[in-house]
């Protein structure tokens, strides 16, 4: 039972893709990361299938081993103002760091980015993992911030912008000529916020758009990230392998939400999902071993080392038992890192399989439109997820995706056929965000 509910998806446009070797396919377009076109029509076929959102992941440190990708890339808040200008209700959300960004220039570059779409903007919220981001900022921290304390500026730093955000009531702007009232003094309001990380006076220069502040999404699925996203963001992204892992996910966080007064209904779950679509499961397999045989076991080794601060596991047998690396992950991608470990003690895993397991992941959803259309529905019904992020790890993913399946999930009643709003609150099912000020003169 639904209950009402409807699916959401969001689709994460990633370029030359995710996959360290996927460039190199031979319907990939090697520029796509870096080619207006390319995001345009990503966006405008998402929009057609009648998404909630398209997604601009970022990072702020590269290397030689870095994800192709990420070596040459839109910066997201740049591409999603040129993306607004040729969609019309599809949300814009950007990836954006705590950690190596301030909070005013964020409130007023989200803020814009909402006015110029018309309401669609939204925020994912990040502390950024990388140790080695540190080295491309002139920070008075003298190193990069350790887990805990990253999400602690990330809490503070999320009161402050949403507190910018409300720097101007909704009709504190008047525009009247004819007595010279451009605003109403009364509706513009300070923030003056001295705190542990932030000094902050405010106001912002931007004011209020169509949804009344940006979406916030956060990625993260440690501990503290899901309390931060309970306790103050809109949506999550997370990954999981199995239904059970989203399912008790899902539970903890809204039971988190609850906990802090908030309606759980509105706070939507989005697990990331990168399906390969066949009209076989012999076609299906096809395109997914396509994909795995372009990484090299050097490239796997590579990509696995990211998520361990550039870790070297080059330096190890790659088909003896995975090392222990003891603490080694703990202060960059916690939540992935300690699945890694866990996984590959508890099932015996060489580096080898973890390698490339981790290079060109394998989920449950391969296969038929149909067969993905019953894994979506039954996360979904089974209460494992409010919507899906769906990433390209095959050339057409987002083509088969929005042709293929969705036609299915409308059929069933699962899935809108037209937007319910024009604004991404509006279609996330999330009320118009009322300013603090008008809230508190009721």
């Amino acid at each position: 039972m639904t209950n009402g509910r409807k699916i959401k998806f969001g689709a994460i446009i990633h370029g030359v893709g995710g996959n360290i070797s996927g460039w190199r396919h031979p319907e990939v377009q090697t520029n796509a990361s870096v080619s207006f076109d390319f995001y345009k029509q990503q966006a405008q076929k998402a929009e057609e299938g009648k998404f909630d959102l398209v997604f601009i992941a970022d990072g702020l440190f590269i290397n030689e081993k870095s994800i192709p990708h990420f070596l040459n890339r839109f910066e997201p808040l740049t591409i999603l103002s040129a993306l607004a200008a040729v969609t019309s209700h599809i949300g814009l959300v950007g990836t954006v760091s705590t950690s190596y960004s301030e909070p005013f220039t964020i409130a007023r570059q989200f803020a814009s980015l909402d006015q110029i779409s018309g309401g669609r903007a939204g925020w994912n919220l990040v502390t950024t993992p990388l140790e080695s981001t540190a080295l491309n900022y002139n920070k008075t921290i003298e190193q990069h911030p350790d887990h805990a304390t990253r999400y602690k500026i990330a809490e503070e730093y999320l009161d402050v912008t949403r507190g910018l955000w409300d720097s101007w009531e909704d009709d504190a702007f008047i525009g009247d000529k004819e007595n010279d009232i451009f605003f109403d003094p009364s509706k513009l309001h300070q923030l003056n916020h001295k705190g542990e990380y932030f000094s902050v006076q405010g106001p912002l220069n931007v004011g209020r758009s169509k949804q009344g502040q940006p979406v916030v999404f956060q990625a993260g699925s440690s501990g503290p990230g899901k309390t931060i996203a309970a306790k103050g963001a809109d949506a999550i992204f997370t990954a999981h392998n199995s239904l059970e892992s989203a399912q008790d996910f899902y539970q903890d966080v809204k039971n988190q939400a609850a906990g802090f007064g908030r309606n759980p209904n509105q706070l939507n779950i989005f697990p990331g999902i990168s399906p390969i679509i066949g009209d076989t499961e012999e076609e299906a397999e096809r395109k997914y071993e396509e994909v795995a045989n372009l990484v090299s076991i050097d490239k796997a080794l590579a990509y696995l080392g990211r998520y361990f601060e550039h870790h070297d596991f080059s330096q190890y047998s790659v088909d003896e038992l995975f090392p222990d690396l003891g603490d080694l992950g703990k202060n960059s991608f916690q939540s992935h890192t300690d699945r890694i470990k866990r996984e590959a003690k508890e099932q015996n895993l060489t580096l080898r399989q973890v390698a490339l397991r981790e290079a060109t992941p394998r989920s449950e959803f391969i296969g038929t439109p149909e067969k993905i259309a019953d894994l979506v529905q039954k996360w979904f019904e089974e209460r494992g997820a409010d919507g899906f992020i769906v990433a390209v790890q095959a050339p057409h993913t987002l083509e088969d995706f929005v042709d293929k399946v969705v036609p299915i999930l409308q059929k069933r009643g699962l899935y809108r056929e037209e937007y319910e709003a024009d604004t991404l609150r509006g279609n996330l099912g999330l009320p118009f965000l009322e300013s603090r000020y008008s809230k508190q003169m009721v």
